[in-house]
Formats: C-alpha cells, structure tokens, sequence
C-alpha cells in the first residue's frame, strides 16, 4: 500500500441539515515526486488511478477504524486527479467538519495499491493503480499545500462586523467552475493574494492546479507573477521551501562484533564481590602398581587450586540536551544506543584477546615465512604434539590468527599452484576458504581471525582451557533538570582467566 500525501480541499456545508456535507480539491498531482510514509520516492502518472469500480472510502489519517465518508465523484484531468467526498453525518464526521473549518486539517493523502509500475533511477512510477482509500491528513507531502477556502453554510459565516472582501469573493464566485458533484454555496476566502507587491517564489505543483480549479483573479494574478519573476527565481532565491530529506537509515561503519569471545563464549559472573573464586586441579591424585596382595597401594595427594579473578568494568557515557532529543529525526537516543552497543562490543573483544596472547607463555618458533605450506604444516603439527604431550592428552581444535597470516593462510598454494583451501573443495581438500569468510577450517582446525589480534598473532589451542566471564549492565539514563539534558552511559563487567597454559602454543 501506497499513501501520496496530496493537495489542499474545499469543504462544502449546505445550509441544510439534510444536506450532503462534501469536500473536494485534488487527490493527487501527476507528474510529481514526493516521498511516501515507506521513505520512498513515487511518482504518479496521468490516468493510473481509475475513475470506475468500488468507491474509495474516506478516512482520518489513514486509519481504517475511522471511516468517515465515501469519494462520490472523480474526474480524471492532464495534470491530476479531481474529487468529490461526502462525509457522514456521525460525531466523526461532525468532528471532522468542525476541524476542516478552523483550519487544523487541510490537506488529503491518497491510499493506492500499484498494478503496474516503473523505474526512473531511485523513483518508483505509478502507471495503474487500485485507488482503496482517500484520507483526510494534518500534514501534506507538500509544505504549501493548504486549504485557499472554505464554502460553510450562512449560519457558520463570520460576524458582520468584520470587513469582508465582497467584491473579490463575487468575483471568485463568477469564475471559478462549479466543483463535481458538488454544492456551490456561499464562498468565505481563507488566504487571498495580498495587495501590497512582495517577493514572489514559485508556487508548487499543488498550487498551480488548485489556482487553476478555482480561477478568478487569483489564477490570472498567479500568472502574471510567474511570468514576470520566472527569469529571476532561482535556488538560491527559495532556500526557504528546498527540503533537506534524510536518505535511509543512519549509517554506522562498526560492526562491534567479537569473533574471539564468541568463539570461547561467556560464563556467568557472579553479582557480588569484587574478586571470586575459579577452582581447578593443581595436584592429581597418584596410580601404581600393587606391589603385592596386601600391600599398601600408591599414596597421592590431590589439591585444588584457587584461581581469584577480579572484575573490571567497561564502559562510557554521552550528555545529550533536551533539545536534541525533541528535534532530532531520526531519535537520537536509539542512534546513540545502538553505537553504545556496538563500541563496548568491540572493546571487550580487544581486551579479551590481548588478554589470551599475554596469557599463552608457551612458544615455538614458526620454521620459515608463513606463505610456505610446508612451514605451517611443519609447525602446526610439532605444535600439536607439544599440547599432546604437556596438557596431559588434549589435542588442539582452533587456530587463532591476526589479520597477516589468515590472508597468509587462505592464499597458500600446493607445488601445482592449486590453492591449498579452494572454495569448492575436492575429497582431499585440506579446508575451505573465501575472502569473505572469516572463520573456515584449515587443516582441520577451526580457524578464528580477529582484527583486535596483532597482524602476526598465530596460536594454536582448543577453547576450554581459557575462560571469559562477563556482566553486561546494558544502559542508564539520568536527567539533569538543572541543564535540561540527560546522561545516558553503557556498562558491562568483564574477566578473563587462563586455567591451563598448556593447551596453547604461540608462533613466534
């Protein structure tokens, strides 16, 4: 669905109280660009909507719980689409009256759905449409879309007392053409063009077809302005009615993803305390033969280690003013959360994998350049049987790499130059990888590569022996009412700790 916000209308009250109530004015402009309630940008040719089949109904701002009339009457013209709608002697429809004559609302927006359609660069073409719904609207898609005047029965006229233009509204009676299907009571002008000479800027689309529906000296003034001010009406002139649209979303380049934490995961921290406690076997308990029948076994001992981790906190906090809250659109509270979000995500990335290098002590000196296939096999697996033979019987399943060597690593060819990890891989491919893929596998290894790491980083590993605890405490927003703003900050608590250095192997 479709709604066109569109032009200015006319509201006709017949002295009788059996009488139809009716507005009428243009549904639609042809041959305009305007952007819709989707963000996108529409243009509606001449003859897509139809002046046949079911009757639209009439609506309050688009809202189907409030139907307050029915379109009666359309006429289809070169440069847009007439109407006639009769509103509904219910309290909505008394409501709505009463609101078209003081003004609150002035303008119409139409509900379409598009049949048949186009392309002009980023506007979409409306060449047919089903016209379902017309509503009655406070804000038009055009800033000078507004109601010139209001036809209201004898007892809704303004006091006498008042001056009246008579001899303007006589002649706006004489020339305007008799609206369709419409009453032609007495005429009170809303906004004439004043005597006085003044700076003219081009009227809208919008304008020009209403001046034109109501004729006069009002549509023959117009004309005159325009000829005379067209060689002088330029941009620079009419900065005053040049929108300046907001194009999409709010562009944010930081991902704030955490490939290293979410490849180990988080464990619980606990609420209370600034340190706690990780327990873990230091000391195991010892195995013999029996020497004998009755004779005493194998005396061991087994000890638990306690491992204190202490919290540390992240995070930061933004003063905004009241002000920028109310005007800013998009809202910039959720702009500023959604970066709040993403910056402590990639901060705690790189404190946790800064943490994981200092922690991994144990070294093995890689064997040449680390675009060789021969050195990384040769240091993968003397690197494995390092971890086989320490950490009591574990074998590695991650190969954590920085930026330099997983390029490194997804280019290494075999001595036919066929890459060692094709993206469409053979039976007796060692892995696969792509450009784009950031965690692969690769001689049968996880592998995870993460920006935070140093370009040279290559440990090889599993994901139990290390642990990351964290809290995340999400946002807190205070007012100053001193200021009139408000401080909106982001906190998390996180901790990491190496429980076993010997599941880890370090390239140096």
């Amino acid at each position: 669905m479709i709604r066109f916000d569109a032009q200015s209308v006319t509201l006709d009250a017949a002295a009788g109280e059996d009488q139809p109530r009716t507005i009428s004015g243009i549904a639609v402009p042809y041959g305009v660009d305007a952007t819709v309630s989707t963000g996108q940008r529409v243009r509606i040719e001449a003859g897509a909507l139809p002046t046949d089949g079911p009757a639209p109904r009439l609506l309050a701002e688009h809202d189907t719980s409030q139907v307050v009339g029915i379109v009666t009457a359309r006429e289809d013209t070169p440069d847009g689409m007439l109407f006639t709608a009769e509103i509904a002697r219910t309290r909505a429809g008394d409501d709505l009256v009463a609101l078209l004559k003081m003004g609150a609302y002035d303008s119409v927006s139409v509900g379409i759905e598009p049949t048949k359609v186009a392309q002009d660069g980023p506007t979409t073409i409306v060449q047919a449409a089903k016209w379902s719904e017309l509503s009655v609207v406070y804000e038009p898609a055009f800033a000078d879309a507004k109601i010139t005047q209001i036809a209201a029965a004898s007892s809704d006229k303004p006091d006498t007392t008042q001056p009246t233009p008579e001899t303007e509204t006589q002649e706006m009676t004489e020339q305007t053409p008799e609206p369709v299907q419409a009453a032609a009571p007495d005429i009170i002008p809303v906004a004439t063009v004043p005597a006085v000479p003044r700076k003219f800027s081009l009227p809208s689309a919008s304008e020009w077809i209403a001046a034109a529906l109501e004729g006069g000296h009002r549509w023959h003034l117009m004309n005159d302005q325009i000829k005379a001010a067209a060689p002088d009406v330029t941009t620079t002139d009419n900065d005053g009615v040049l929108p300046e649209p907001i194009v999409g979303p709010v562009y944010n380049q930081l991902i704030g993803n955490r490939p290293f934490i979410d490849a180990f995961g988080t464990k619980a921290m606990p609420g209370s305390g600034k340190v706690f406690i990780r327990p873990s076997v230091d000391v195991h308990t010892s195995m013999g033969v029996q020497a004998s029948e009755l004779a005493a076994l194998t005396a061991g001992e087994f000890q638990i280690k306690e491992n204190q981790v202490t919290k540390a906190s992240y995070g930061g906090y933004v003063r905004v003013s009241e002000q920028l809250r109310d005007w800013s659109d998009p809202d910039i509270i959720s702009l500023l959360l959604d970066d709040m979000a993403r910056v402590y995500g990639d901060t705690t990335d790189n404190v946790a994998a800064d943490a994981f290098v200092t922690a991994a002590t144990t070294t093995l000196p890689f064997p040449g350049a680390s675009t060789d296939a021969t050195n990384w096999l040769t240091w993968l697996y003397d690197a494995a049987e390092d971890i086989l033979t320490n950490s009591t019987g574990h074998l590695p399943t991650h190969l954590f790499l920085g930026t330099g060597n997983w390029k490194n690593l997804g280019k290494l060819e075999d001595n036919d130059g066929r890459p060692l990890f094709p993206q469409v891989g053979p039976m007796n491919a060692l892995g696969t990888t792509t450009p784009g893929t950031a965690n692969f596998t690769a001689f049968g290894l996880q592998v995870v590569v993460d920006r935070n790491f140093d370009t040279g980083v290559a440990i090889i590993g599993d994901t139990v022996g290390f642990e990351i605890f964290e809290q995340t405490k999400g946002f807190l927003s205070v007012d100053t009412a001193s200021t009139r703003s408000r401080d909106i900050s982001w906190l998390g608590y996180l901790s990491t700790l190496m429980l076993d250095v010997d599941r880890y192997v370090k390239a140096v």
